[in-house]
C-alpha cells in the first residue's frame, strides 16, 4: 500500500492507494497556506495516519509516502526549492515529514505527479511517452519520457512559461508573452470580458449574467448556440492553447497529449480544433485527461516506482 499526498495551495488531499492504482480510501484538510511549512508538514503526516485508519490498514502496511507539492522541487534531496503559494523556500519536506513518521518519503512537482497519475493508470496508461497540460488558473505541464518524469537542471518543466509571443502580455514570472497568459482557465476568462464589453448584443452576457460571473463556460456556451462573438472568442482562445501543443509536439514527439483541468470539460469542442490546428502531426493522439483531480494522489502514490524502482 502507498500513500499519495497532493499538496496544494487550498488543499492538502491524501489517498491509499493500492499496488494497481485504485484509491481506496482519501479525505482531504484546507492547507491555510500562510502558516510555517511544520504545521502544514504535521497536518500532512496527521492526515496520512487518519486515512490509513479508516481504511482498516496499519502504519506498517504503508511501504511509502509520495507528496506532490507546486514549485520547483528537488526529488533527490526531498526539498521544495521554491513554492510562491506555499511561502516554501529550501524547504525540507521529507526530512520534516519523518519527524512524525518514519517512512519512506518521495517528492516531486504536483503537476509531474499528474503526468505521471494519467501515465500509470490514466488516459496514457501503455504509453512510453506522453504529455500532460492542465488548463486552470495557470497552465501546468508535465512530461514522461521512457515511462519516467522528465526532469532537468532546474527540476521540472515548466510548459506553461514557454514564450510564444516575444513582446505580448507580461506573466506574473516576469517574462512576457508566456503560454499561460493565453491559454489558462483565466486568461480565458479575461479574453472573454474583453469580447463582451466590445460586443454588448452578444449571447455572452445572458450566459455570464455580468462581468463578474464570466467563467470558462462562458464563450463556449454561446458559441454552440450559434452566438458569432462567443465563437470568435473560442476560436482566438483555442488558437493560443493550439500553438502551445503544436511547440510540444515538435519538441516531445509524445505518443499521446492530455489536456486536463476545467476547460478539457468541453470535450470534442476543445479537443477537434487543437487537432486540426496540429494536423501535421496526426501521429500523437491528442485526447483528455481520465483522472481529474486523483491523478495528482495516484502519481505521487507511484512516485517510490519512479525514484526507488520498487514496482516491476
Amino acid at each position: 500500500m502507498y500513500l499519495g499526498i497532493d499538496l496544494g495551495g487550498t488543499n492538502i488531499a491524501v489517498g491509499l492507494v493500492d499496488r494497481d492504482g485504485n484509491i481506496l480510501h482519501k479525505d482531504k484538510v484546507k492547507t491555510r497556506a500562510d502558516r510555517h511549512y511544520s504545521e502544514i508538514v504535521k497536518d500532512m503526516a496527521e492526515l496520512s495516519k487518519k486515512v490509513t485508519e479508516e481504511s482498516g490498514f496499519s502504519k506498517s502496511e504503508i511501504e511509502w509516502v509520495g507528496i506532490g507539492s507546486p514549485g520547483s522541487c528537488d526529488s533527490e534531496r526531498g526539498v521544495v526549492v521554491s513554492a510562491s503559494n506555499l511561502n516554501f523556500k529550501n524547504t525540507p519536506i521529507r526530512e520534516e515529514f519523518q519527524k512524525h513518521w518514519n517512512v519512506p518519503v518521495y517528492l516531486a512537482n504536483d503537476a509531474d505527479c499528474a503526468a505521471y497519475g494519467e501515465a500509470m493508470r490514466g488516459n496514457a496508461k501503455g504509453t512510453s511517452s506522453s504529455v500532460t497540460v492542465t488548463l486552470g488558473s495557470g497552465v501546468g505541464g508535465g512530461v514522461i519520457i521512457n515511462g519516467n518524469i522528465m526532469t532537468g537542471v532546474n527540476f521540472g518543466s515548466e510548459l506553461g512559461h514557454m514564450i510564444i509571443n516575444f513582446d505580448g502580455e507580461k506573466c506574473k514570472c516576469g517574462n512576457r508573452g508566456c503560454w499561460e497568459v493565453y491559454a489558462s482557465a483565466n486568461a480565458l476568462v479575461r479574453q472573454t470580458r474583453e469580447a463582451m464589453k466590445q460586443n454588448p448584443e452578444s449571447l455572452m452576457w445572458k450566459e455570464a449574467g455580468s462581468l463578474e460571473g464570466v467563467s470558462g463556460r462562458t464563450a463556449f456556451s454561446a458559441a454552440k448556440k450559434g452566438d458569432a462573438a462567443g465563437q470568435k472568442t473560442v476560436d482566438k482562445y483555442l488558437e493560443f492553447v493550439a500553438i502551445g501543443i503544436s511547440n510540444i509536439i515538435e519538441i516531445f514527439q509524445p505518443e499521446k497529449i492530455l489536456i486536463g483541468g476545467g476547460v478539457a470539460n468541453e470535450g470534442e469542442s476543445l479537443l477537434q480544433p487543437i487537432r486540426n490546428f496540429c494536423k501535421s502531426s496526426r501521429s500523437t493522439i491528442i485526447t483528455t485527461a481520465a483522472l481529474g483531480n486523483d491523478a495528482g494522489i495516484i502519481g505521487a502514490a507511484f512516485l517510490g516506482a519512479q525514484y526507488a524502482k520498487k514496482i516491476k
